[in-house]
């Protein structure tokens, strides 16, 4: 039996927390025990310590003797897990791509020292209106270090910058907020997998978004309906990415932008599954790749590449809001037999600003992309 420490309890934990049991691993799981911990009923041992408690987790792990360490969907484990690793000598991701990967300043200079040709940007932390003068409207403001959408905002004039260069600064854990060049375009994600530096491209995700200014992601759909020329532009910067940022272990979740004249952006990178049941449910669905297999036997040094991964299904996630209301109707439909999962979790919809304002969701398999609308 191997001992894996999973660092976070959420519902984001869940699913690797069941295929670590499916695998009859003893699990070590590490976070605050704040009413939301749902995975704490799941594991063998739970530790009530705050993921970014470094040095309280090392000693744990060192107790314990975990033969892995992992998360899935979320950021702010993924220093911690760095810096766990290289202590203990465990497979992970160096503790520089730990933070080239969490911090979108960081990324941004990474992006712009490997010519990843990226929206013009810099990093602040208070408003300065001189450091205005760079760019012209419209902008988007963002924390350097969050994920979920939450403090991202785009403004169109002056007038609207210092409030939101606050508010981005106050979301932020490091006080700092990136101001870039706003960039329109189709939004996609690309869902990679890496083994002692050698990289491999998933599938590529298409997002619906809604519009502006807060920008969160309504749905997503694999595997992307782009034409092929740009999916090799994908590809393409999609690997460039991987090695700048230094990724060498784990699953990855690229974010770009494609523009109407068929540029491609990166927006992100996070060295982690992607959220939004992506990473645990969509890409299985869509491929028949178990990557919540893969990420654990990666954290356990016992990964091998798959000789091949091919689209076999369509797959998607539909989140419900006020802005998404066409979809209760799909909620109560025993009959429809693509749709695999659905659950309200709050019956008040509400307009979104951030990831954690959607109510609800479901997951669809088909042969086909399923439009709701």
């Amino acid at each position: 039996m191997k001992k894996i420490a999973i660092l976070g309890a959420s519902y984001l934990q869940l699913p690797l927390v069941k295929k670590a049991k499916e695998n009859n691993h003893e699990i070590h799981c590490f976070a605050w025990d704040d009413g939301k911990a749902v995975c704490k009923e799941y594991v063998d041992y739970f530790y009530d310590i705050s993921v970014l408690e470094k040095e309280s987790i090392l000693a744990k792990c060192k107790e314990v003797g975990i033969d892995g360490i992992l998360t899935i969907a979320t950021d702010i484990c993924i220093p911690t897990i760095a810096y766990i690793a290289q202590a203990l000598n465990l497979p992970g991701n160096s503790i520089e791509c730990s933070m080239l990967t969490t911090n979108k300043s960081l990324m941004r200079k990474c992006f712009e020292e490997n010519n990843i040709a990226s929206p013009r940007s810099i990093s602040i932390s208070e408003f300065n209106p001189r450091d205005f003068d760079l760019f012209s409207y419209p902008l988007i403001i963002k924390p350097s270090d969050r994920s979920g959408s939450l403090g991202v905002i785009k403004i169109d004039s002056p007038e609207g910058a210092t409030e939101a260069v606050e508010n981005a600064v106050n979301y932020s854990f490091s006080k700092t907020c990136v101001v870039e060049e706003f960039i329109t375009g189709k939004e996609v994600s690309v869902e990679t997998i890496s083994w002692k530096g050698e990289h491999k491209i998933i599938t590529i995700t298409d997002k619906e978004i809604t519009k502006e200014p807060y920008f969160v992601e309504l749905a997503h759909h694999q595997p992307s309906a782009l034409p092929e020329d740009i999916k090799n532009k994908i590809h393409e910067i999609t690997y460039k990415i991987l090695e700048a940022t230094k990724v060498e272990n784990g699953a990855s979740h690229v974010e770009l932008i494609i523009t109407d004249k068929g540029k491609v952006y990166p927006i992100e990178i996070g060295s982690r599954m992607g959220g939004d049941f992506i990473g645990s449910d969509l890409v299985e669905l869509s491929t028949g790749f178990d990557y919540l297999q893969a990420v654990t036997d990666i954290a356990l040094n016992r990964f091998s590449f798959p000789t091949d991964i091919a689209s076999e299904k369509y797959s998607g996630v539909y989140f419900l809001s006020k802005n998404t209301e066409y979809l209760l109707p799909f909620f109560s439909d025993i009959e429809n037999q693509n749709i695999l999962k659905k659950e309200i979790t709050n019956p008040s919809l509400q307009d979104v600003h951030s990831s954690n304002d959607r109510s609800g969701y479901l997951i669809y398999q088909s042969d086909h992309k399923i439009d709701f609308k």
